[in-house]
């Protein structure tokens, strides 16, 4: 047999194989899975249905259950949504969330279908979580209030500032600046990720900047750092989630009440009233706030907001101050500060997990196979590059 015929034998005998495997697949097919692809491929139902070579309503009785698809629609389900055939089969732990579970900041700026995919990512960000720790003892969960998916706040409930200084408290943090934000909430058993891939388009991923849900087994923080690459603002993003997450048990994405109480969590944790008063200026000085600001770990515009908050300066001052410093960044006289250089603002718990689990035996091939995911979207979510060449057509 030549080399050219060998070949084709074994080619027949793969396709045998994943024809064997989509047929199994189909009796035993998921729907909640075929929608959880579909989501994160940004995909509608028809336009779905449009790759697959099946009507809408086709793909519609797919995901409720009705009638599960037929083996070749199973393997083309596969190629269109860039999964294992496996993918699509019953019986891996999965937790389901809806869009309602999470903490969105603008219902208006966040589409629906992002939204959605956003959930989706979730889901998979919960997944691996659960894959790593039947392996590796992560941190307990210690966040007040919070108990198997569920929130309930203590005193604090309904005071962002007592819940803040509530959860200082509890985290022994003292009075002064945080200084590894993330780092410290990973110590405490909360999931931090991101960002959430987008295609390539960094518009959809601003749109979404972070949210977070305490609906899963472990508080999960959904952040996108490229939006600015601020290293302040990052921290007050995270630490705005992470007020949800003592606040809100019933989320209510949009809710400006809530956003609000999240803000003033946010400015609470990073700057206590007691601390942070006696350091702002009585009389705004933009060079002066920057100091200050770098000493927090926090943004000049913060500070700003916290100055009022506090009384501490009247609304036409607080007006002119945005003014100063919007000129002041015009002038480039206020670089940002990128995230990379603060390693303690970077999430690692999940790869740091599997590092421990890769040092007793597993491998990213076994981890992607359990999880039925592509290698590249394991990498991904555990934060690794992808060490793949980048090809260009010449």
């Amino acid at each position: 047999m030549t080399d050219r015929q060998l070949q084709l034998v074994e080619g027949q005998e793969a396709d045998e194989g994943i024809h064997n495997v989509a047929g199994q697949v189909a009796q035993a097919f998921d729907p909640a899975r075929l929608t959880q692809a579909r989501h994160l491929a940004e995909l509608t139902k028809r336009s779905l249905a449009a790759e697959v070579g099946v009507s809408a309503a086709a793909v519609g009785q797919w995901e409720a259950g009705m009638a599960p698809p037929r083996s070749d629609h199973v393997r083309r389900l596969a190629e269109v949504l860039q999964v294992p055939v496996g993918f699509f089969a019953s019986g891996r732990r999965y937790q389901r969330l809806d869009t309602a579970d999470a903490h969105f900041r603008s219902l208006r700026s966040t589409p629906a279908a992002l939204r959605a995919k956003a959930i989706a990512f979730t889901e998979q960000v919960w997944e691996l979580t659960y894959a790593l720790e039947r392996r590796v003892r992560l941190p307990d969960v210690d966040l007040p209030g919070f108990s198997g998916g569920e929130v309930e706040p203590d005193g604090y409930a309904g005071d962002p500032r007592a819940a803040a200084q509530y959860l200082r408290r509890h985290w022994g943090l003292g009075s002064g600046r945080i200084p590894r934000l993330v780092r410290t909430m990973e110590q405490h058993g909360i999931v931090v990720v991101g960002p959430i891939p987008f295609a390539g388009d960094n518009t959809k991923t601003a749109k979404v900047d972070a949210f977070s849900t305490s609906r899963l087994p472990r508080p999960i923080v959904v952040v996108s750092p490229d939006r600015a690459d601020d290293v302040f603002r990052h921290r007050f993003t995270v630490a705005h989630e992470l007020g949800h997450l003592m606040l809100h048990g019933d989320a209510s994405p949009g809710d400006l009440a809530q956003e609000r109480e999240a803000d003033r969590f946010a400015a609470e944790f990073l700057t206590p009233t007691d601390s942070i008063t006696p350091e702002l200026p009585a009389r705004l000085n933009i060079p002066q706030l920057e100091q200050v600001a770098r000493a927090w770990g926090v943004s000049i515009d913060s500070l700003i907001y916290r100055c009022h908050e506090l009384g501490r300066i009247s609304e036409s001052a607080y007006r002119r101050a945005f003014q100063r410093l919007n000129q002041h960044r015009k002038l480039g006289l206020l670089p940002k500060e990128p995230i990379v250089g603060y390693p303690g603002e970077v999430p690692v718990m999940l790869s740091q997990a599997y590092d421990v689990a890769e040092q007793n035996g597993l491998t990213l091939a076994a981890l992607a196979h359990e999880l039925q995911l592509p290698l590249s979207r394991v990498r991904f979510l555990l934060g690794q590059p992808d060490s793949r060449p980048a090809l260009t057509i010449v």
